[in-house]
């Protein structure tokens, strides 16, 4: 399944950010909190700290500002070895599909009435959702491996908010799904007279069924394509 460990120093990772992000991502690097994240992780990584996943900005990567159509937030990456490739909720090819992953799967093919394209083809890698400009954030962009939030409240979310209002601030409309709580207080970042924004509990069994929005049964994928068809008609829906 590939080593998917960080293995280069956060600079360099910086680096290869694509050009249409970069405005965001070099005015943040440049900061005081930029700089003091790059010194933590690189610190980690010299006393050989595991670190995930090998591509941190892979979702930059993927979707460009310009061709974000669909928003899906996520907490940090997944903590286990091989997992992680730097888009929420997806994970290499080939690999066990997490639970909250399989209850995002399952509600795709309940919704839209035919088995994911991803668990038919790629068997968890959400790449295919990422290149028709489905934004797969995480709010802290790297983990250290076995231990959950690691790498939470370090500077990762001033990043990714700003990343998120840059989103925000583009002339296209964009259609946010925000699952939990953590991903609903990021809802402040959007103006909602020009954006929609969808709102579920987190796909994780311990609350994916819960009230007061069970995340099972939210219909948010064929919500978001009727959502798109009204914002921007000429443009075909996501293949979910």
């Amino acid at each position: 399944m590939g080593d998917n460990r960080l293995r280069v120093p956060l600079e360099e990772a910086f680096a290869r950010v694509p050009p249409a992000w970069r405005g965001v991502t070099d005015a943040f690097a440049q900061s005081a909190t930029g700089r003091s994240l790059s010194a933590f992780i690189d610190a980690r990584l010299r006393d050989d700290a595991v670190i995930y996943p090998a591509h941190p900005f892979r979702a930059l990567e993927l979707t460009a500002p310009a061709n974000v159509r669909v928003v899906i937030l996520g907490q940090d990456p997944y903590h286990g070895a091989g997992q992680a490739q730097g888009l929420a909720f997806s994970v290499a090819a080939g690999h066990k599909l997490p639970p909250s992953l399989r209850n995002i799967l399952i509600e795709v093919g309940a919704d839209i009435g035919t088995p994911s394209v991803c668990e038919s083809s790629r068997k968890g890698d959400l790449g295919p959702w990422a290149e028709q400009g489905v934004l797969l954030l995480n709010t802290a962009l790297t983990v250290e491996d076995g231990q959950p939030q690691s790498h939470a409240n370090r500077g990762w979310e001033v990043l990714t908010d700003a990343l998120l209002e840059h989103v925000a601030a583009g002339s296209s409309p964009v259609v946010f799904m925000l699952w939990g709580a953590a991903a609903q207080r990021k809802r402040v970042l959007v103006d909602e007279g020009r954006h929609r924004v969808l709102t579920a509990n987190h796909p994780s069994p311990l609350s994916a069924r819960r009230p007061p929005e069970p995340f099972i049964g939210c219909r948010h994928f064929s919500r978001a394509n009727a959502l798109l068809a009204e914002l921007s008609p000429t443009l075909p829906p996501i293949r979910w």
